[in-house]
């Protein structure tokens, strides 16, 4: 009975709410996510919005480093750029440096078919264009049975739970927020492959607030500065 009732919640507050999709976050500028493993600051990822007309460009960085008595055990770098034409989707580029690994994806669109082309270190190759980066500042992502890797372009299937409301507290404000958990469709991958995420977002302006998951450690992100 409890998952039918959250079922109905989830479809009734997609159909009144993420129509907007991307035109929901005009108001915002910037947004700078602190970084934590097992409660731990290790960096931070920043979007940056910038408008020309009805042209939306988001600009992210994400920096991390694990240490230990001084020593520079992991570092991750990346950086990357979304852009999108009259609220769609238009192209995606990104570049990372995984602990001195590189990997990049890039993905442009067929001129007749509309369908994504994707050139990553992990997958190239054409896809239907109903699959959505995997970016978790854009709530339309809770739609999709799939994502893109931002990092390598390796297609993602998902499942998507909604968990109900919660009120969470960062800082010194409390977000009434959606919960969410995204989990990978494929039983068969591989533990490291896995997808099992939980997402936050806040109720009222669908502005992701937080993201958890286990993988060597408990990380999570936590939004720190919105303009």
């Amino acid at each position: 009975m409890k998952k039918y009732l959250l079922s109905i919640a989830l479809t009734f507050i997609l159909s009144i709410e993420i129509n907007a999709h991307v035109e929901h976050y005009s108001k915002y500028n910037f947004l700078e996510y602190e970084l934590f493993r097992n409660d731990k600051l290790i960096g931070y990822h920043k979007y940056d919005f910038s408008r020309n007309g009805d042209n939306l460009t988001i600009d992210n960085e994400v920096s991390f480093k694990i240490t230990k008595l001084g020593v520079d055990l992991y570092k991750y770098y990346a950086k990357g750029e979304e852009k999108y034409e009259n609220g769609v989707f238009s192209s995606f580029y990104s570049q990372t440096n995984q602990n001195k690994k590189e990997k990049y994806v890039s993905i442009s669109i067929d001129p007749i078919d509309k369908n994504l082309i994707i050139d990553g270190s992990s997958f190239k190759g054409k896809v239907d264009k109903d699959i959505i980066i995997g970016t978790w500042w854009n709530h339309e992502i809770v739609q999709k049975n799939a994502q893109i890797s931002a990092v390598s372009g390796r297609i993602i299937e998902q499942t998507v739970k909604f968990l109900g409301k919660e009120e969470i507290k960062i800082g010194n404000k409390v977000y009434k927020t959606l919960r969410f958990n995204f989990s990978s469709s494929d039983p068969s991958l591989s533990k490291d492959k896995k997808l099992n995420t939980d997402i936050w977002y806040e109720e009222n302006t669908f502005l992701w607030v937080k993201a958890a998951f286990d993988k060597t450690g408990h990380w999570e992100y936590r939004l720190k500065t919105v303009k």
